[in-house]
């Protein structure tokens, strides 16, 4: 028998081939992706290569996240260069991803590979969609996208260029292509990025600063540099003599409690007297030194040091007081004005989304006539017809910020609100159920107090978290006798704020009813 074996050459390579370049720049809506590929482009035609540039637009869920792609070769004397529209994996020389998750985006999509590619990307956060709607804590992990790049790039960079454009009076297109030119990955002098910068002609000046600290930090940094955010200054408290004396009292009472407690204790009764007054500071310390009378320090002070936190964001919660009052401070409109880059001879136009529901306005009302209008269902539609609709506000004009200012005035008014009965009386129940549950399980206890994070917000946001707390509460009655119970009610709580829907939480009760019936003895 004979055997044949047919063999075909392999091609040689293409020189002009191997000689493209292919940057791939990924970037979400307002972060100047297009500008940043416009820079790119002018550079490169600076330096004699011929370039295509492209870009696929993405989808909603990364705020318009879009993939911006460019090919470069030197120019040769035939013919021009036929370029991909479209990055491919395992074939991209430069990935420049303007937010950590973008990078991580990159990586799945294999454009990152540590045989050719250098990660250029910022260690800020842009938040997803899928992130801010989850009720609890829904932000995705950046040192898992950091580690990951770590593997799979060739070489990272990777610093917070967001905050560095924003320091410069800039934006961070400006920081990602001084980070470019820093990192050597192409072959352009300095003064070819910035003459493309000053060629744009808009924001020349600002933009150079970043992008000059950008060019400084990535051609002198490590292949991955972490950030440690600042530390945010404690407020120091003004006004009359007399109430700086009591405030100092209650302060001194704070300073005084176990260590575990303290931090929270402070930014708590900040959170209150802020909130109210100094009185309501003090209503709040009584009520944590009740819980702390219970408390146990073997335990590290879990009980008081939950008490402290969540008895402060059940006092201070956000009625419609509240919410005019932070709309219309100084201190909001400044920081708007930096968030946004506002010059100071720029004006502001700032409109405000309003949706007040029947059950706000009543909530504003004197308690007993709020309590009957509520009672009424025909009351209630008619208070639904007149307020339930949405309210733009330009808080900019006079007219708008006057009537907001008025009602955020009325935090002396509040007090005998149906609004502020209704919390008071929550607040106290909450407290009762957990100290109940403190005599047999210190551990549940803690958990019922942590129980509290589920309510927040105002309108349809509060009355969702409401009902999610009342079925935690019923399922963790259910338990409370169990050895693990404090262990089945913070999984009912983690189930709660895994979606705003609350099906997860349903998963979770069911699977308590379906054992519920036969609890095992403890001990």
């Amino acid at each position: 028998m004979n055997e044949q074996t047919t063999g075909f050459a392999a091609r040689p390579r293409d020189a002009r081939v191997d000689a493209i370049i292919k940057v791939a720049v990924m970037a979400v809506g307002g972060q100047g992706g297009g500008v940043l590929t416009g820079w790119i482009e002018d550079a490169a035609r600076r330096n004699g290569y011929a370039v295509q540039a492209t870009s696929v637009a993405g989808v909603a869920q990364r705020t318009g996240a879009t993939i911006y792609y460019i090919e470069m070769a030197p120019q040769s004397d035939g013919p021009d260069p036929v370029f991909s529209l479209m990055p491919a994996a395992g074939d991209v020389d430069i990935l420049v991803a303007a937010e950590m998750m973008e990078a991580g985006r990159g990586i799945m999509r294999g454009f990152v590979t540590p045989d050719r590619t250098t990660l250029i990307a910022s260690s800020h956060r842009a938040l997803a969609v899928s992130e801010k709607t989850v009720p609890g804590d829904g932000i995705a992990n950046a040192e898992d996208v950091r580690s990951a790049a770590e593997t799979a790039a060739a070489r990272c960079i990777i610093f917070d260029m967001e905050r560095m454009a924003v320091q410069a009076g800039s934006v961070i297109s400006a920081s990602l292509f001084g980070a470019l030119a820093g990192s050597g990955a192409l072959p352009f002098a300095r003064e070819n990025f910035e003459e493309s910068i000053r060629a744009s002609g808009r924001g020349v000046e600002a933009s150079l600063r970043a992008f000059a600290q950008a060019f400084d930090a990535a051609a002198g940094a490590a292949p991955a540099e972490k950030t440690t955010p600042a530390a945010a200054a404690t407020p120091r408290p003004a006004g009359p003599d007399a109430l700086l004396h009591e405030w100092e009292q209650l302060a001194a009472e704070v300073a005084a409690m176990p260590e575990p407690v303290r931090a929270y204790a402070a930014a708590g009764l900040r959170k209150v007297v802020d909130f109210q007054d100094l009185a309501y500071g003090r209503a709040y310390l009584d009520r944590l030194n009740a819980v702390l009378a219970e408390d146990d320090a073997a335990r590290d002070h879990a009980l008081g040091a939950a008490a402290a936190k969540y008895i402060a964001n059940a006092m201070a919660y956000d009625d419609v007081i509240r919410v005019a009052d932070l709309k219309t401070r100084g201190s909001r409109f400044a920081r708007v004005r930096g968030e946004v880059g506002v010059a100071e001879d720029q004006v502001l136009r700032l409109t405000e989304f309003m949706h007040p529901r029947g059950e706000e306005i009543c909530g504003l009302l004197p308690a007993g006539l709020g309590a009957r209008i509520e009672s009424s269902p025909r009351a209630m539609r008619l208070m639904d017809r007149l307020f339930n609709r949405g309210r733009r506000l330009r808080t900019d004009g006079l007219w708008a910020f006057m009537q907001l200012y008025v009602v955020g005035g009325l935090r002396g008014w509040r007090r005998r609100t149906l609004r502020h009965r209704v919390e008071t009386e929550h607040l106290e129940g909450w407290l009762r159920t957990a100290m109940a549950y403190r005599a047999q399980d210190y551990d549940l206890a803690v958990e019922v107090l942590r129980c509290r994070r589920l309510i927040k917000g105002y309108s349809d946001t509060h009355a969702r978290g409401l009902s999610k707390y009342d079925r935690v509460l019923e399922g963790i009655a259910l338990v409370a006798a169990r050895e693990d119970g404090a262990d089945w009610a913070r999984r009912l709580r983690e189930a709660a704020l895994q979606d705003p829907q609350g099906e997860a939480l349903d998963g979770a009760l069911a699977t308590i009813r379906s054992f519920a019936s036969a609890p095992p003895p403890r001990g």
